[in-house]
């Protein structure tokens, strides 16, 4: 027998600093996908946003270079300082910029209030760029440092005399850590507009030399401005013009703006110090502490509970809009993304400020609190008689009843709920061959008929009358929205399985709206697939290959020796495709290709499908024509 390696204090690898971060990027940034990418520029912007927040800066200025690549934030902050560290023995921007854990936000008297506390995110962008320069502007004098992988290529050197402070940090992705490095600017756009409307009064231009465009963000109105925009952007109705607002400072800031519309949930965005808390955390927990009891409140001192009737605290929040911003001396977030804000005080911080403001201005506007309640009302109502509807569904899909499933499902035998798989097909015909191609014993197919129904313009009860989603939420056996049982899903993956064209594509939108909405847990358990079948077939000699979509066949095309004639079939959809042919290039694990539905970005993911998908056909104007240069061509 083999001798075993060895084990020592050899073997223990010790990464230290910037060299930790190249070798785990996910563990600092979230990933090396498009999200950890752009996590760059929030690290850099909101540095620039601190600043502004304590005072001592009133402008920021960011500028997507035209290479697409690059991207300088500058600040007219204090300025970094550059003298040496009295303990380091290196300059303060040296250390600021490749020493994790190092900055000034860890106490003492230089920040208020931060978003950035790790010390962590100036020195993991330098570590994840190519090429970082910083140019500091402070006592008169610009000073300027360059770095490569986050490696000084030399000191702090004076290059001549500045009007005023400030900062201006300009990297590089590195191409050799990020999937793909070029930025997007409608994305840094939307980022900056939010990071705006937090600090009331700031000024933050964005300058895409890429397109040429400069734009200029400024609200005066802080909150209230977003959550107004908000009502407009997504084309919500209004259940009565009011909107209540607070900016208050007791033990913690809290800057909160709500209406109240008649989408059918709520839709609660927060912030800490200036840090989208995309999972929440406990300061959304303190104000819906503080809504449910102010509301209730309302009720039993003017009597206006109707008999027989319950209302949870989903009804008293049903169709809110709300942005919370929350300022804290030392606040706890869960990861370096920051997701999610975890300070156990603040919950009862903010519900202290927030119900008694929000009961008594109730009370002074006792016509809008009446129709607040009023509309808790009939949220309770609606949600009644669609409990009574789903548990109808419920009771049709028992999953030990196999008569109980849609009569076009054709399920598998397998039992093993990790094997079993079920294909979601676009029309009859691609399901009959979708049918012959599977393995029976693991993969089931539902074939579904025409464009199925908006789920971001449809009530619950339209929806459940639905018969191809009602037929998708009895296949799946795991009931839908606040009815879902996650230990009832019948199969491990779900995959969509549309034609590779453009009526495709809107179909497979359609069903995405849907799953986002109504059985968004099937999406976070990872459960959720787009299929990918070819478009295109090239056949060359004795060689064949499949193209998705017609980059992938002129990539194909362009590999081919120059003296192949090739034979090009284009498919008009799933069901002209031979049996075989489907099982080979998209049924068949060891060989197809699938792409798992996920969430990277909660907050760009709910605005883009409340903009597409929503009733307000002028978002989807604006979208598709401030996009369309960037189309290279439509199927159409």
């Amino acid at each position: 027998m083999a001798r075993p390696p060895s084990y020592t204090a050899r073997d223990i690898a010790v990464l230290d600093g910037i060299e930790a971060v190249r070798k785990r990027p996910g563990m600092y940034i979230g990933g090396t996908g498009t999200g950890g990418l752009h996590h760059l520029v929030w690290e850099i912007v909101d540095n620039a946003v601190d600043e502004a927040m304590n005072g001592h800066a009133t402008g920021i200025t960011v500028t997507l270079h035209s290479s697409g690549t690059t991207v300088s934030v500058d600040d007219n902050g204090r300025g970094i300082p550059v003298d040496e560290h009295p303990t380091l023995k290196r300059s303060a921007l040296e250390v600021v910029l490749t020493t994790l854990h190092a900055g000034g936000k860890f106490g003492g008297a230089s920040y208020e209030a931060t978003g950035g506390l790790h010390g962590v995110g100036s020195s993991a962008v330098n570590a994840l760029s190519s090429h970082l320069e910083a140019r500091i502007r402070r006592d008169g004098q610009e000073w300027v440092q360059s770095y490569k992988r986050g490696v000084p290529q030399g000191p702090v050197v004076p290059v001549g005399p500045a009007r005023g402070t400030g900062t201006t940090i300009t990297f590089t992705a590195d191409p050799t850590i990020f999937e793909e490095h070029h930025f997007e600017a409608a994305r840094i756009h939307a980022a900056l507009e939010t990071r705006a409307w937090l600090n009331k009064g700031l000024r933050i231009v964005f300058r895409d030399q890429v397109t040429g465009r400069s734009t200029e963000f400024r609200f005066d109105g802080g909150v209230s401005d977003y959550v107004e925009t908000l009502v407009t952007r997504e084309g919500l109705h209004r259940s009565f013009d009011a909107r209540f607002a607070i900016d208050r400072t007791q033990g913690i800031r809290v800057d909160l703006a709500i209406t109240w519309t008649e989408a059918p949930t709520e839709r609660v965005l927060s912030y800490a110090n200036g840090i989208h808390t995309s999972d929440g955390g406990t300061h959304e927990q303190g104000l819906r502490d503080a809504a449910a009891r102010a509301v209730r409140a309302f009720i039993e001192t003017h009597d206006l509970m109707p008999r027989n009737l319950t209302l949870t605290a989903e009804d008293l929040r049903e169709g809110v809009v709300a942005v919370l911003s929350v300022r804290l001396r030392d606040p706890q977030f869960q990861g370096q993304t920051k997701g999610r804000l975890n300070n156990p005080d603040v919950r009862g911080l903010v519900e202290g400020i927030v119900r008694p403001a929000l009961e008594q201005w109730m009370h002074a506007n006792r016509p809008t609190g009446e129709a607040i309640v009023a509309r808790a009302i009939a949220a309770a109502r609606v949600r009644i008689a669609s409990r009574a509807a789903a548990n109808e569904v419920r009771a049709r899909s028992a999953t030990t009843s196999r008569l109980a499933l849609p009569g076009k499902l054709a399920d598998c035998s397998a039992t093993d709920t990790d094997e079993r798989e079920v294909f979601l097909v676009e029309g009859d015909s691609a399901g009959g061959s979708a049918k012959q191609a599977r393995d029976r014993r693991t993969q089931a197919v539902l074939p579904l008929r025409g464009k199925v129904l908006n789920a971001e313009q449809a009530t619950a009860k339209k929806l459940l009358a639905n018969e191809e989603l009602n037929s998708i939420v009895v296949a799946l056996g795991c009931g839908m929205g606040s009815d879902f049982r996650a230990d009832r899903l019948r199969y491990q993956r779900v995959i969509l399985l549309m034609d590779a064209d453009s009526d495709g594509h809107h179909i497979a939108t359609l069903l995405l709206t849907f799953f986002y909405r109504h059985l968004r847990p099937v999406i976070d358990g990872g459960h959720l697939f787009l299929a990918q079948p070819p478009l295109y077939r090239i056949a060359s000699g004795s060689d064949t290959f499949w193209a998705s979509d017609d980059r992938d066949r002129d990539r194909i095309l362009k590999r081919l020796p120059p003296r192949a004639k090739p034979e090009i079939t284009r498919f008009k959809g799933l069901g002209e495709m031979p049996p075989r042919t489907l099982f080979e290039t998209t049924l068949d694990p060891q060989r197809r290709r699938l792409v798992r539905v996920e969430i990277r970005d909660p907050l760009a993911t709910d605005e883009r499908i409340s903009e597409l998908m929503g009733k307000d056909p002028a978002n989807r104007y604006r979208f598709i024509t401030e996009r369309a240069a960037d189309a290279d061509d439509l199927d159409v």
